[in-house]
């Protein structure tokens, strides 16, 4: 319960007029239907003439220590005097539409209850939704290479969706049944409270039997949710490697995994649901057995030779006995749907309460243009154990060109990573015009910095507001003017609906030279004064690179230019570059010094050739 509390209170506080609008009516609802069931009384007497000849002849003052007795002599007193003056037909008929006009607004002020839950339920399902979008958004690249994009996507469905259908659903066991269970339990220790303590005995024993089959059900379900993650994510390495599949004639060996783990899934969830719906079944019989003891012993209080608790009082106590019964059937029911709520929780949280070490300074420095130089000073990083960069000094002057070649895994595109501060040195520093990064404001530092990466990241979106993604209020003059610098206005326009054209999922529906020209164009209108290029052309053919070559050679102009490159042919303009080995710079020079050097570049440019 401490952990559903505590979800409560970081989600509820923004819907509190809600909350309170929702006990209000609760408290009218819970009132109504003890005054309605309560007109029984009259109708059994005049039914069964229980009145033993006795007929109240006056009303009695109000007296708040013989409470019970002043409201059953006055009650008494009324009908009696509506029976003689209009018959017991008449009298029936009356308290019979007395009966419904109680239970019409019961029932209103039942359903305002319920319908000022809604507006909780789905506010607080969409406010946890924007947080993870946001937090996913926030969280360094880090996080993600280590974390599956299946297992987020599910935790951004199906355990968002098992915490509306769990959790937020069980909020009227506690906005609502507590209202109703105090109200009615009240109500049964007026009418007799001797019935009352006998009956309380049982209640914790049924309270027991719920908690002992509930309490097994947050660890299956952890268990449960884990493997519709690994579902997901074999869902989406499917889709992302559907061609290699059918290269490789490798469809029923994906099918079986699939069912594999498909399985593994149901049998676990199987489990779980039919712990659940023990809950209804178990509470009824429980709850059954309860009215049955409490119908002999009420029966013994009434069959006396002095009755304790008159007939038609007893049949209300029963009714009243049995509407209590609901609320805390909800509570049983709430302590089965909760813990999977929970376990579902639990796994949100882990992206929610995720620790972003790119943090934005306290105090930071805000830049607005690059003046003079990038400075890697004496900087090492390692992701885990193994350090990737090794007391790396580089200084990259403003306009120039710098190159950095080196075999795979040498830390070429980590090192490019630390300017915009995808992620953090441990040792040394980065500086940009003599600041550190780390103390620049992450907004003001990225906007100074422009990518074109060896994929050409696209979306989902048409080639106009792909190319001015990230700048705002662009022109459509200046997206085709950014366009035709990157060599890319001239296949735009070719396609149906020009620069309106959906360009399909990741741009699947381009090839990769113009994928790469749309992306280049991207970083033009971005305008930035840094560029970074990660393997811009080397998934390309010889045509496609010619154009994004030339395209990149426009972009590059007046530019700081920091390119990663495999094939040595497209730097041997550069300024300097610099060439890494397992983590260290081992040599650096232009081309021509490099090559003259006879050294590892010499070696790598002769293995290209």
């Amino acid at each position: 319960m401490k952990e559903f509390i505590k979800v409560l209170r970081r989600f509820i506080p923004p819907y509190k007029k809600y909350l309170i609008l929702s006990v209000v009516f609760n408290i009218l609802s819970a009132v109504l239907n003890i005054f309605s069931f309560a007109t029984l009384i009259p109708i059994l007497q005049i039914l069964f003439k229980t009145e033993n000849g006795q007929k109240v002849t006056r009303l009695m003052e109000w007296d708040w220590s013989h409470l019970e007795k002043v409201l059953s002599n006055n009650a008494n007193y009324y009908v009696q005097k509506l029976t003689d003056t209009m018959g017991a037909t008449t009298t029936l008929l009356a308290i019979g539409l007395f009966l419904a006009l109680m239970t019409f607004l019961k029932t209103t002020a039942y359903f305002l209850s319920s319908a000022t839950i809604i507006p909780i339920r789905t506010g607080v399902v969409r406010d946890i939704r924007n947080q993870l979008y946001n937090k996913i958004t926030s969280l360094p690249l880090g996080f993600f290479s280590e974390e599956r994009k299946g297992d987020i996507i599910a935790r951004m469905s199906g355990d968002v969706q098992e915490v509306e259908n769990s959790i937020m659903s069980s909020l009227d066991m506690l906005f609502k049944n507590p209202i109703l269970i105090v109200a009615y339990f009240s109500t049964l220790l007026f009418i007799s409270w001797q019935l009352t303590l006998f009956t309380i005995v049982f209640v914790p024993i049924m309270g027991w039997f719920m908690g002992k089959v509930g309490r097994k059900l947050k660890a299956k379900s952890i268990k449960a949710q884990g493997l519709w993650s690994d579902t997901m994510s074999q869902v989406e390495e499917t889709l992302g490697g559907l061609r290699i599949i059918k290269a490789f004639c490798a469809e029923k060996k994906m099918n079986v995994r699939f069912d594999s783990i498909n399985t593994m899934y149901r049998n676990d969830i199987m489990k779980v649901n039919i712990r659940q719906q023990m809950a209804h079944p178990m509470s009824e019989f429980l709850g059954t057995v309860m009215i049955v003891i409490v119908l002999w012993f009420g029966g013994t209080l009434v069959l006396r030779e002095t009755p304790v608790i008159t007939g038609p009082s007893f049949i209300y106590y029963l009714v009243m006995l049995y509407s209590i019964i609901q609320p805390l059937k909800d509570f049983s029911k709430a302590g089965y749907n909760i813990p999977k709520g929970l376990a579902s929780m639990e796994r949100v949280d882990k992206i929610l309460l995720a620790e972003n070490n790119i943090k934005e300074p306290e105090k930071p420095v805000h830049i607005s243009s690059f003046e003079h130089q990038i400075e890697f000073r004496h900087v090492s990083f390692k992701y885990d154990q193994q350090w990737v960069l090794k007391d790396i000094n580089i200084v990259i002057p403003k306009g120039k060109t710098i190159a950095l070649v080196g075999q795979s895994g040498s830390g070429k595109s980590t090192l490019v990573d630390l300017i915009p501060r995808y992620y953090d040195v441990q040792e040394g520093d980065v500086l940009i015009d003599g600041i550190n990064v780390k103390d620049l404001g992450i907004h003001d530092l990225r906007q100074l910095i422009g990518n074109v990466n060896q994929e050409a990241i696209l979306f989902n979106d048409s080639f106009f507001n792909n190319i001015s993604f990230g700048v705002e209020n662009a022109t459509q003059q200046q997206v085709e003017e950014a366009a035709r610098i990157a060599n890319a206005h001239d296949f735009i326009m070719q396609t149906e609906e020009g620069y309106n054209t959906n360009i399909g999922d990741r741009g699947g529906r381009l090839s990769g030279g113009q994928r790469q020209r749309v992306s280049i164009a991207r970083a033009i209108l971005k305008n930035p004064p840094i560029l970074i290029l990660d393997e811009a052309t080397s998934a390309l053919d010889t045509e496609s690179e010619r154009l994004v070559q030339d395209a990149l050679e426009r972009l590059m102009k007046t530019r700081t230019t920091v390119a990663i490159a495999h094939r040595l042919s497209t730097i041997k303009n550069a300024d300097e570059i610099y060439v890494l080995h397992e983590g260290h710079i081992v040599e650096q020079g232009s081309h021509d010094k490099l090559m003259s050097a006879n050294g590892y570049y010499r070696k790598l440019h002769d293995m290209q050739q």
